[in-house]
C-alpha cells in the first residue's frame, strides 16, 4: 500500500506531512522553502521515492463560505506543477480551519511563541492529512 503525503502551500514555506504504512496516522516531515521551486520540487521527489508515496494531497485554501479566491487559484496551479513534476495524482482538499487547529494542537503540546511559528506549516500539513484521512474513512 502506498503512502499519502500532504502539503500546506505557503509563500515562504511548504509544510509536509506523511501517513504511516497503514494509512491511519499522519506525521510531520518538516518544511520546504517555497521560494526556490526547483529545489523544493527536487526535495519533494526525494521524499516521494524514499517514503513510497503514491498520492499527494494539497490543501485548498477556500474562504469561510467555501469560495475560491486568489490563494485557492494559486494552489490549483501549484498542484498541477507538483503533478507534472512527480507523475503522481494530486488531490486538492479543503483546508479551512487547519491552521487554527494546528495552532491549538501545538499550544496543547506546550509549543508556543517562536517555536510554534516555526512549526505551524508542518502542523497544518498534518491537520490537512488527518482531515483527508477522516473524509476517506481511514481515520476515526
Amino acid at each position: 500500500m502506498s503512502r499519502t503525503l500532504a502539503l500546506d502551500l505557503g509563500r515562504a514555506r511548504i509544510g509536509v506531512a506523511i501517513d504511516d504504512e497503514l494509512g491511519s496516522m499522519a506525521h510531520a516531515r518538516g518544511v520546504l522553502d517555497a521560494r526556490d521551486r526547483p529545489a523544493w520540487l527536487a526535495k519533494l521527489r526525494e521524499i516521494i521515492a524514499d517514503e513510497g508515496v503514491g498520492r499527494i494531497v494539497v490543501g485548498l485554501p477556500l474562504d469561510l463560505r467555501g469560495h475560491e479566491g486568489d490563494a485557492a487559484r494559486n494552489a490549483r496551479v501549484q498542484a498541477q506543477v507538483i503533478a507534472d513534476a512527480t507523475g503522481l495524482d494530486v488531490e486538492l482538499f479543503d483546508e479551512r480551519m487547519t491552521t487554527m487547529a494546528a495552532a491549538r494542537s501545538l499550544s496543547a503540546s506546550g509549543v508556543h511563541g517562536k517555536k510554534a511559528k516555526a512549526r505551524i506549516d508542518e502542523a497544518s500539513a498534518v491537520e490537512i492529512l488527518e482531515s483527508w484521512q477522516r473524509a476517506q474513512g481511514t481515520r476515526g
